[in-house]
């Protein structure tokens, strides 16, 4: 038996049946619930239909036993055709005054219909009355708001959901009776900072009276499905792995592991997201549509909070996961989920303060790990997280091992930007980050894939990082988003490292930071270098300008709880940090002189290298040289001309092509450098003291030329053979050093050029527009002076679970890609054109400056000396006045 037990819908549709056959619902439950309602004199039903026959029937199907009949999948419909999307498009208005029998066909226009394709089915374009009876006038019921204002609300979750968990939890003793039978609905009208039990709010965890060890959070923008299963069934493979544990002296006690695990999902906007992805959650049962609320009684819903405790999961390969026999060890355990989708499209800080603040202060968790959606974590991965914090009472944050997604049999090596991004992040954990845990402050937690402990980020540490947040920039005023400077606006392209840094420092206490090498995650990388410039454009200026801030406010770590030894430790981490600063910004002219002294110390001859011109000999290797270096320039200043005059996606072919140009000068100066060396040790151009010790010998290695290029050359490239050895994982120094080797010069020439050009630009590359105008409102009416209630109308259980068969359907579906096909724009041709010319104007009118006054061009020319071409120039320019005559 596989570790997963994997079934496609359509291979086993028993999954889904219901506890009573269809037609005992439509014989009973309809006829029940339609029956008992009023009728006035002539035989209209009225809309004051009484709920207690209709519910008293409902619970004796659901004791009934279970019956064999056909796949609910090829029975007709019972139910309206429902729209894909609530929000979509608004629901058709029912006849509620019509006589009974009587049939109306329902639905949008057919107008309306080609304008929202979402509407559509194969089987239909209109809503349908039922296939065996008539149009009919379904029950409503009342819904008192929490404390007059709060919309919150229990729905019956499909039958197919409510079967599929396992009855030693469905009928436990301790389990509340609608957590896994009724989804809870929240409309939060409210402020993150003002989702508080005072307000009326709360979660059922918190309801439930359940200690909270354990907050997984997954935030999302706009990922499809398929990178959307790959980190939910990833994070629910993982508390599997926690809840069977068998030699553990926390998890079993006070309660099952699973209630001390919440998973939360914080969608950031409902426009961007996929349609799809709701699909997958509907199947798992954490999100049912045509159950949101635009607004309550005029106030606009800030956030829709949906809870469930499932035990469902869908694999990125769109097959379910469901339990199987009793007490398998390979089933999933229950999950208890808050799904959170923003109405509004309101970035990823905010996202982390609706998490953080409105419901972590509920929950109270004790660790909080942080995961984009797209990120798989590794097997028992968030357990190793979450052992460190056990282990250690200071530690305040932590990361796990990062990687790039490689596909099947690492088929995406061959791109080399892939490669190229894979080998960075490998080297970032080899060498980076486990220094950092050395010193106690790692400087970037990945917001991708991290943890903080929750007692130790509350405070200065998220009130600082909540300055980035656009939704409090006129709460905050100077403070906020809008009232800063161009720097501190970069600085939150980098939010998490500001969140690190307020972590260490912060007043009176002593947390620190480490690298958790067993915790793997495994993260989607771009592979276009449109996608790739701007989302490293994001980073390079995010990371530069946190840098400076941390190292300009170092002087707070004065005041935290550290320990001298502790102290000492993070001084010597800056000055670290500010060597690495300093060469960042002088990485430029470093590369341009590296590369020009090489070549001219191998290809120029001179007594260094006996007199011999190489590769390509005494006379043809320094005008190569020279024609390389001056090509080096000006697709040098060519990036600066597309970065402050173009858009990347309007610029692929300009992009591509100084991608590869310095990819080739760099394989051209890495044979140059071992030739260099291979010389040094086999000619008599050695020029290292060997005969006076050990000490003479050494000291050498700093002023003879064979011993600074050796030197560059094992700081630079052994280091890394080295470590990785050392690290018992060299497998991507065969697979992916040549693409990063190779793409060096390119992120100090493109990348960094880039990112500075554009330091203005602080924006993280999403739209902000957003579409809930199709959601329904809320409106609330008065019983008495204090009691508030919501009418709405209730779904028979056959129409949730009719509904229901078609969103799995979807949801199962193998993915189709949608292939974006980008044509460029008017603007983006007039731009190009525009840089083209100022380009070609500039580099000829330099070229004809070099060629005139450098003298190492003179066999190119057509005479020997500068002198004699500056003669000929002003022959030329005498001639000039003529031409204007």
């Amino acid at each position: 038996m596989p570790r997963d037990q994997t079934e496609n819908i359509q291979d086993y549709p028993e999954l889904f049946f219901l506890p009573i056959s269809v037609e005992a619902m439509e014989k009973k439950n309809y006829q029940a619930a339609w029956q008992s309602g009023p009728r006035d004199n002539e035989g209209w039903y009225t809309p004051e239909t009484t709920m207690n026959n209709h519910r008293e029937t409902d619970q004796k199907e659901m004791d009934a036993p279970p019956a064999s009949y056909p796949d609910p999948y090829s029975h007709p419909s019972d139910a309206f055709l429902s729209s894909r999307l609530s929000w979509e498009g608004p629901e058709p208005e029912l006849n509620l005054g019509m006589r009974f029998g009587e049939e109306e066909e329902v639905g949008p226009s057919p107008s309306y219909i080609e304008q929202n394709p979402f509407l559509a089915s194969s089987s239909s374009q209109t809503r349908q009355p039922s296939a065996t009876s008539t149009l009919r006038r379904l029950p409503t019921r009342k819904i008192r708001l929490v404390q007059g204002s709060v919309l919150s609300v229990d729905y019956p979750v499909p039958s197919a959901i409510r079967n599929s968990v396992e009855p030693q939890y469905r009928d436990g003793g301790d389990v509340s009776a609608e957590e896994f039978t009724h989804l809870r609905y929240t409309a939060a009208t409210c402020d993150p900072d003002d989702f508080t039990l005072r307000n009326g709010y709360n979660l059922r965890a918190a309801m439930y009276n359940r200690h909270t060890e354990l907050l997984i959070a997954m935030t999302y923008y706009n990922e499809d499905k398929v990178l959307t299963a790959r980190t939910l069934h990833g994070v629910m493979q993982n508390i599997r792995d926690i809840v069977n544990l068998k030699k553990t002296e926390f998890w079993n006690k006070g309660g099952p592991a699973w209630q001390k695990i919440v998973v939360c999902l914080v969608f950031d906007g409902i426009n961007p997201c996929d349609k799809s992805t709701l699909d997958v959650l509907a199947t798992i049962g954490i999100y049912q549509d045509g159950i949101m609320k635009r607004d309550v009684d005029g106030r606009e819903t800030v956030a829709h909070i949906f809870e469930y405790t499932t035990q469902l999961s869908v694999t990125p390969s769109q097959q379910l996961i469901r339990p199987q026999e009793k007490d398998d060890p390979t089933n999933l355990p229950p999950v208890q989920m808050v799904f959170c989708l923003k109405q509004a499209n309101s970035k990823k800080i905010n996202s982390h303060r609706w998490l953080f603040n409105a419901f972590g202060r509920i929950l109270n968790p004790q660790v909080c790990i942080l995961i984009d959606a797209g990120t798989k974590p590794g097997q028992k991965s968030l357990l190793a997280l979450w052992e460190a914090f056990y282990n250690n009472p200071n530690l305040g944050g932590a990361c796990g091992e990062i990687h790039a997604l490689l596909g099947p049999r690492w088929e995406k090596l061959v791109n080399p930007l892939v490669a190229a991004q894979n080998f960075e992040y490998k080297i970032s954990n080899i060498l980076d980050k486990p220094l950092e845990s050395v010193f106690g402050y790692v400087s970037v937690l990945p917001g991708a894939f991290s943890a903080y402990r929750y007692r130790a980020i509350m405070g200065r540490p998220l009130e600082q990082y909540f300055h980035g947040d656009h939704t409090l920039s006129k709460r905050l005023g100077k403070k906020g988003i809008e009232g800063m400077n161009i720097f501190k606006k970069n600085m939150f392209l980098a939010e998490d490292r500001i969140l690190c840094f307020e972590l260490v420092a912060k007043a009176g206490h002593k947390w620190t930071l480490t690298y958790v090498k067993a915790s793997k995650g495994e993260t989607d990388v771009p592979e276009g270098p449109a996608e790739f410039l701007g989302q490293r454009r994001r980073w390079l200026n995010g990371s530069f300008a946190a840098s400076l801030y941390s190292v300009m406010h170092f002087n707070r770590i004065y005041a935290s709880g550290h320990s001298i030894f502790r102290v000492v430790l993070l001084h010597v981490q800056l000055a670290y940090n500010v060597c690495q600063l300093i060469m960042t910004w002088f990485s430029l002219a470093s590369y341009w002189l590296t590369t020009s002294v090489i070549m001219d110390i191998v290809g120029t001859p001179s007594a260094t290298n006996k007199n011999k011109g190489w590769p390509f000999g005494n006379d043809a290797s320094p005008i190569i040289n020279n024609v390389v270096k001056v090509t080096y320039l000006v697709f040098l200043v060519q990036q600066y001309f597309l970065a402050l005059g173009n858009r990347p996606k309007g610029s692929k072919a300009a992009y591509l092509l100084a991608f590869v140009y310095f990819a080739i000068i760099q394989l051209y100066i890495l044979v140059l450098s071992f030739y260099l060396v291979a010389s040094a040790f086999a000619g008599n151009s050695f020029d290292l003291d060997v005969s006076n010790g050990a000490g003479s010998f050494v000291a050498s290695f700093f002023t003879s030329t064979s011993g600074l290029v050796l030197l560059a050359l094992v700081s630079t490239y052994g280091i890394y053979f080295l470590s990785s050895i050392l690290y018992l994982d060299p497998w991507h120094m065969l697979t992916s050093s040549w693409a990063y080797f190779l793409g060096m010069p390119t992120s100090i020439n493109i990348l960094m050029v880039y990112a500075f050009c554009n330091w203005h630009d602080v924006s993280w590359g999403t739209k902000g527009s957003d579409k809930a105008d199709a959601l329904p409102s809320a409106q609330t009416s008065q019983e008495d002076a204090a009691t508030a209630f919501v009418e709405e109308v209730e779904k028979p259980q056959a129409d949730i679970d009719t509904e229901f068969q078609r969103t799995v359907r979807r949801a199962l579906a193998e993915y189709q890609p949608l292939e974006e096909k980008e044509e460029g724009s008017l603007d983006d041709s007039y731009k190009t054109f525009r840089t083209n010319l100022v380009l070609l104007w500039t580099l000829s009118n330099g070229l004809l400056a070099l060629f005139i006054n450098n003298a190492g061009l003179r066999n190119l020319c057509l005479t020997t000396t500068s002198t004699d071409r500056t003669a000929w120039y002003f022959k030329v320019g005498a001639y000039q006045p003529l031409f204007h005559w």
